[in-house]
């Protein structure tokens, strides 16, 4: 009887495991074979676009949200998906869940919750530096936030990290739904503390299109800026649609007319004046990107 069903098994599943190796080099094929995507062509389009020439390196990739929910023996899909493409890496998960029963060769997994700062750290202390991370978890924002604030300093120079599905940015909150929803048990998804309002800085969304200005950091009119960790490590956002990649590099060289950030000696000379007290310009706050989300969130949002 077990070798019927083994048998059973092994036939069932080899028209997967055949495609598989047939577009183990494309995600635009291979993802749509992977029950872990919303979207698996338009994911999948992107992924190859910026992992194909990465593919055949030897990588740390981690990905938080493991999948399957509640049950501990399912879900892994995607981790098994990144196994297949890139043959010579190690694929690391994370799920609040335990989820240990779908680890393999070149895959493990840690439990626990992505906003728990000591346990990310203590992830990052097993697997050392990692060159992709792939924010597929609990799709809160301020989770979100709050995670990439922690691990984009553990990427290695050329390292990428994508945050999925932040579309979660635009759903409404508690406290919107609260207001006209009679219903005393809110929809599961307003956790996610999204909001009505496209400006809203709480939301991962403009968290991310904040970080845009980091790459021009250099050109801040802005005497006395001390530049922080993002602006003189992040050297590529591309934004698409539910989708953002960063990218993380040396951003450290010059500007162009500003250097340390008050104009240059030749454009002070340029309009008459020989510092730029003389202008009498009022500066406004900066803010840092990098602090941690602990004062940023009040419980009316969430």
């Amino acid at each position: 009887m077990k070798l019927d069903s083994y048998c059973q098994t092994f036939f069932k599943n080899l028209p997967h495991q055949l495609k598989s190796f047939i577009y183990r080099k494309d995600l635009r094929k291979l993802l749509p074979l992977y029950n872990s995507k919303w979207n698996p062509n338009m994911y999948g389009q992107r992924y190859q676009q910026h992992f194909a020439p990465l593919r055949t390196k030897k990588l740390k990739i981690l990905e938080i949200g493991v999948g399957g929910y509640d049950d501990p023996l399912s879900g892994g899909d995607s981790l098994r998906m990144w196994k297949t493409y890139f043959p010579n890496s190690m694929i690391y998960g994370i799920d609040i869940v335990d989820k240990k029963a779908l680890e393999s060769d070149r895959i493990k997994i840690f439990q626990d919750s992505q906003d728990d700062e000591n346990f990310l750290e203590k992830v990052v202390a097993e697997t050392g530096k990692l060159d992709i991370i792939i924010d597929d978890g609990s799709h809160q924002n301020e989770h979100v936030i709050k995670t990439f604030q922690i691990l984009f300093p553990e990427l290695n120079d050329g390292g990428i990290y994508v945050v999925e599905d932040t579309h979660t940015s635009y759903i409404p909150s508690y406290d919107n739904w609260s207001n006209f929803c009679s219903d005393s048990v809110l929809p599961h998804w307003a956790r996610y503390g999204g909001s009505l309002d496209l400006y809203d800085s709480r939301t991962m969304i403009n968290f991310f299109k904040r970080l845009v200005d980091c790459l021009s950091h250099q050109e801040f009119l802005h005497p006395g800026y001390s530049p922080n960790y993002f602006d003189k490590h992040i050297v590529a956002i591309h934004f698409y649609r539910n989708q953002v990649f960063i990218y993380k590099g040396d951003n450290t060289g010059p500007g162009n007319v500003v250097e340390n950030n008050v104009l240059r000696p030749e454009w002070l000379k340029e309009i008459g004046i020989k510092s730029m007290e003389e202008l009498e310009l009022e500066f406004p706050t900066i803010d840092d990107p990098t602090r941690l989300l602990s004062n940023r969130y009040s419980d009316s949002h969430l």
